[in-house]
């Protein structure tokens, strides 16, 4: 499968704010966007014109990176979205925001999405009392994610318990001692604290 696998902090220079790529190095004095806040490259600081087009597809790209989705999934989760009921943009948030990858990161027992990913690859979680390894998995209201018994003693989620400050956002309901949570609501736009401007993704995908 397809990955990126180059210097993270150039994405976030890239799109011109932070993403959150790194965990705590973003929250830190050392994070390239306070130090080079402007894109990569030789051309990096110099002036362009941005078309409608561009703009649309800067800001699909900035989505994308911040759930670390590739274009094919992307695409189907927009075409999934497109089909329910509600305002397209906001269905694709919500969607993204579901995933299983997504979600143990908002519980605070990964220190980003990217990290998140590779602890539910690696089967450190259950979904409902059953194996779960698969980071694009959606969840429903009234499911359970637990932190699997094995992995529970393991010094990475000693740590994450013992350093959590997370807001947890108002759709879960998280026990970090137990390391655990539920689906208590489906999440809404509201419940999304990213600047982003989802009706420029419909508007790209639209022509």
């Amino acid at each position: 499968m397809a990955r990126y696998n180059g210097p993270e902090c150039r994405l976030c220079r890239r799109e011109g704010m932070k993403l959150f790529l790194k965990g705590d190095r973003c929250y830190t004095e050392k994070c390239a966007m306070n130090k080079r806040p402007y894109a990569p490259g030789m051309h990096g600081q110099g002036r362009k014109k941005v078309s409608n087009y561009g703009t649309q597809l800067r800001e699909k790209q900035k989505v994308k990176r911040i759930y670390g989705v590739l274009e094919t999934q992307f695409r189907n989760t927009y075409e999934k979205a497109e089909n329910m009921q509600g305002k397209t943009g906001e269905n694709l948030l919500s969607l993204l925001e579901r995933r299983l990858d997504n979600v143990v990161y908002k519980m605070g027992l990964a220190a980003s999405r990217k990290e998140a990913r590779q602890l539910v690859r690696h089967g450190h979680f259950t979904l409902n009392g059953h194996k779960a390894n698969i980071p694009s998995m959606l969840v429903s209201i009234g499911d359970e994610i637990v932190v699997k018994e094995t992995s529970k003693t393991s010094p990475k989620m000693k740590s994450l318990v013992e350093n959590f400050t997370r807001v947890v956002p108002n759709w879960l309901n998280v026990d970090i001692e137990k390391m655990q949570g539920k689906v208590v609501a489906l999440p809404t736009r509201e419940d999304i604290d990213l600047e982003i401007e989802e009706h420029l993704i419909v508007e790209l995908y639209s022509k």
